[in-house]
């Protein structure tokens, strides 16, 4: 049976879960145009670990991992339910890999997961598996992070990797959504969208050095660190990209499918 594609999403500011705008439009219209899956992975740039973990948690918590922000936000719920047969069956393939796995059952869901998902599947009765990425290994790291779970993935499971294509908040303004992006901005875009569509993957695990104006995307790697561990659960083919737009002038909000 044909695989869902896996999918690199932008979450960009929480503030989207209040006023999703165009990006909320695009996963929206992304998730009907999807089978609907038994169960969603998602590998969130939120949550960083030493080694892979996994939540197996029956149900989610809500996590408002932000501060400073309308108390109308921190209203806000996504009450999903887990997985924790799938969760316990990603940590056998991670363990099986070569990887040492924990399981979390109290791990609940970040923004990164929710804020998406919300739009996606509002009704928040799809299962969901959150899994940790290290923000302090290489681009690489979670390649290999994204083939081996790939390897547990039925065909009916999505999983969707969480970030952000550009992210650097020194330099983001609250309150200005509609302000014009900065031409680094839409320069490293390009060079994603370039580099992904001819499938080369030395440039892209290499993207600090290679990519134009990398290190002011992306002062620190965790927002595009995602972006390896879907394409690893793509086996490294050319992403489609599906959604292309900034907010408040340095968040890209570009979202990309690997078959």
């Amino acid at each position: 049976m044909t695989r869902i594609p896996t999918l690199y999403v932008s979450h960009g500011s929480p503030m989207l879960a209040l006023d999703p705008g165009a990006t909320g439009t695009a996963w929206h219209t992304l998730a009907e145009r999807l089978p609907r899956p038994r169960a969603i992975v998602v590998v969130s740039a939120h949550w960083s670990a030493p080694t892979p973990v996994v939540g197996n948690g029956g149900q989610h918590q809500t996590i408002h991992d932000f501060y400073g922000f309308p108390a109308a936000l921190y209203q806000l719920r996504y009450d999903a339910p887990g997985d924790p047969a799938l969760a316990a069956q990603l940590a056998r393939a991670l363990e099986a890999a070569g990887w040492t796995a924990a399981l979390d059952p109290q791990r609940g869901l970040d923004h990164g997961a929710w804020v998406p998902l919300r739009s996606m599947y509002p009704a928040a009765d799809i299962p969901v598996v959150p899994v940790a990425i290290n923000a302090r290994r290489d681009p690489a790291y979670h390649y290999h992070l994204g083939e081996a779970l790939r390897s547990a993935l039925d065909h009916d499971v999505l999983l969707i990797a969480s970030g952000s294509l550009t992210h650097n908040l020194h330099e983001f303004v609250p309150g200005r959504q509609a302000l014009p992006p900065p031409a680094y901005v839409e320069d490293f875009q390009q060079w994603i969208f370039e580099r992904l569509q001819a499938g080369d993957l030395p440039a892209l695990l290499d993207y600090r050095r290679q990519a134009p104006a990398a290190e002011r995307a992306h002062p620190t790697d965790e927002h595009l660190l995602p972006l390896f561990a879907a394409l690893g659960a793509g086996s490294g083919a050319p992403g489609e990209r599906l959604h292309a737009s900034q907010t408040y002038g340095v968040l890209a909000m570009d979202a990309y499918a690997f078959a």
